[in-house]
């Protein structure tokens, strides 16, 4: 079958797949420069446009990058940068998908907040009552947003799994939190968020894993609730 039929997409798709192959077995490793984009089409019996289309691609999910004038490597293969796009997903969905995404961040979130109970250092505790008493003292939501995305992300961090943490980044990103805050325009928001953010900080105090799971998972629910609600009455 020629590589410009319609199934075309599906060679690429095995390029995608081999150099990842490539990657996972260690044959290339975080910050090797890869073969030239001949040699690659030669070793693996697919033509050069496939082989340009799979690095693309792979440069654009942060697996590969190209440097000028030095050729295409594979990255550090951070966990963070490998979930950026994860976090676009969240930015971009359809307002029906928010719900479904904020049910996601209500798992991830509450367990990630129980890690970092047991977890959390005395200055990462400390850092999470800096942006406690920055959300208390903001009259502007922008000011409010910001301290409330430190907030949350020093928390998710203290989880000790960066993975998750990440994750749980991607899911609160900032546009993503603003579509939200920006369609609830519910002043009182305000101050049942402060209220519970601190639950939450209580919680990490006490070193109560089970406190603070339940105290995020009743932050996020609630906002998830308020979304169902508007999606239903729409």
């Amino acid at each position: 079958m020629a590589e410009d039929s319609p199934a075309s997409g599906s060679v690429t798709q095995r390029a995608i797949g081999q150099i990842k192959a490539m990657i996972a077995d260690g044959r290339l490793g975080p910050g090797q420069r890869l073969p030239t984009e001949r040699e690659l089409a030669v070793r693996l019996g697919i033509s050069r446009s496939s082989m340009r289309e799979a690095i693309r691609a792979l440069t654009v999910l942060g697996v590969l990058e190209s440097r000028h004038g030095s050729g295409i490597y594979v990255t550090s293969l951070e966990t963070g940068e490998l979930l950026e796009t994860f976090g676009m997903v969240a930015e971009i969905s359809p307002a029906s998908r928010l719900a479904e995404l904020l049910e996601v961040r209500r798992i991830l979130e509450a367990s990630a907040t129980a890690m970092a109970a047991a977890r959390i250092g005395e200055e990462e505790l400390a850092e999470v009552e800096r942006w406690l008493k920055a959300m208390d003292g903001a009259d502007d939501p922008e000011e409010f947003l910001v301290a409330d995305m430190a907030f949350h992300r020093t928390i998710a961090q203290a989880a000790g799994n960066e993975a998750l943490a990440a994750i749980v980044e991607g899911l609160s990103s900032r546009t993503f939190r603003a579509r939200i805050r920006r369609g609830e325009q519910d002043a009182a928001a305000f101050a049942r968020a402060r209220t519970e953010h601190g639950r939450i900080y209580r919680s990490l105090c006490a070193r109560d894993p089970e406190a603070a799971r339940t105290a995020a998972a009743a932050h996020v629910g609630a906002v998830e609730e308020w979304l169902r609600a508007q999606l239903d009455a729409g």
